[in-house]
């Protein structure tokens, strides 16, 4: 990949794919890449691939931003068909230049912020350009961040001011007083078209587009990326795995004194093969416990600076060898880009085991 760098606060910020993407060709940016033929209802390894640029980062109240570029592409949201969940393509707009994405996390921790309204604001000194309400993403090369399409006006030195809103989850421990105020961070963004279309475009050969797998995550050098903790990291009792529409919840009952006089029913929400945070979703347990429910309710989304993202309660009655059920009542709500949008769609109830 390129390492260009348009602003001396970005020194040292590019992002590079790391090793493991074997069968690839590199090639020129195409705004229609072919899709997958028939991809399977999971993780897959997507048709292409698209390197990415630091435009620069900054400080946001409690929380730090950075923003990155790349080719305009092609995302899915998530919509509602009576019961059923699915994903609707949303196609590149004709006047769309780049592909901003915004990472947000606590500086202190390494917490990456999930859970927090973000909007984007690109102007001149001409005036404004475009405004947006940027969506909640995931992506196999940067995991959990926000972005969305821009038209830009041609070359020319923008200021991008990202707003940041004061997160919705439950903060615990270090961060229980941080990330309390919304916040805005601009970073200026020296554009040129000749620099976007150097960036790497690579397209997977057919014989590795669609294969259940995933590639992994760029190696970003300053900026963060979400993961799940390694489940022998994590301090309490693990309660077992399951998998529900490709998605991995671990449970552990947390240590009593860290949350409190009672012990603290932990779950961790994580894409297989590279265990990357998957926020957005509503979640709920029960813990059957002996003639009546030890524990049987929402679990909240969260921060902690040990656990990152999760989703937790307090289970006065839990105990480390019982048996847990999970509830997916509404699957991720966040947009995804190729290779995620046919995973995480299930709802239902599956058994954490051993």
């Amino acid at each position: 990949m390129n390492r260009r760098t348009f602003l001396a606060a970005a020194a040292g910020a590019s992002s590079t794919l790391v090793a493991g993407c074997a069968g690839f060709s590199t090639t020129a940016y195409s705004a229609d890449p072919p899709l997958v033929e028939d991809p399977p209802a999971a993780v897959y390894v997507p048709s292409h691939v698209e390197g990415m640029e630091m435009v620069g980062m900054a400080d946001a109240g409690d929380a730090k931003v950075a923003v990155s570029y790349s080719y305009p592409h092609r995302f899915w949201t998530v919509e509602q068909d009576g019961t059923a969940f699915e994903t609707q393509q949303v196609d590149i707009g004709s006047d769309d230049t780049v592909h901003l994405m915004a990472t947000v996390w606590e500086p202190e921790t390494g917490v990456v912020v999930p859970n927090t309204g973000l909007s984007i604001e690109i102007s001149t000194d001409e005036g404004l350009v475009s405004e947006e309400v940027v969506y909640p993403m995931l992506s196999q090369q940067m995991g959990f961040h926000y972005g969305a399409n821009f038209p830009l006006d041609g070359n020319d030195v923008y200021d991008v001011r990202v707003s940041v809103g004061a997160t919705s989850v439950e903060r615990l421990g270090s961060l229980s007083d941080r990330l309390e105020e919304p916040a805005a961070a601009t970073v200026s963004f020296d554009y040129r078209e000749a620099a976007r279309n150097e960036i790497d475009y690579t397209v997977f050969e057919e014989s590795r587009r669609g294969q259940r797998d995933a590639i992994p995550p760029m190696s970003m050098e300053m900026t963060p990326v979400g993961r799940v903790p390694n489940p022998d990291s994590v301090a309490g009792e693990p309660l077992g795995q399951a998998t529900i529409g490709d998605l991995v919840l671990r449970g552990y009952a947390a240590e009593a004194d860290r949350f409190g006089d009672d012990p603290y029913l932990v779950v961790t929400a994580g894409t297989p093969y590279n265990d990357l945070v998957v926020p957005g979703m509503a979640l709920s347990a029960r813990v059957p416990g002996d003639g009546r429910a030890a524990f049987a309710g929402r679990l909240d989304p969260a921060l902690d600076p040990e656990l990152g993202f999760h989703y937790g309660a307090t289970a006065p009655r839990l105990a480390g060898d019982d048996e847990v059920e999970l509830t997916v009542e509404i699957p991720p709500q966040v947009a995804r880009h190729e290779g995620y949008e046919t995973a995480f769609l299930e709802t239902g109830t599956v058994v954490l085991t051993g």
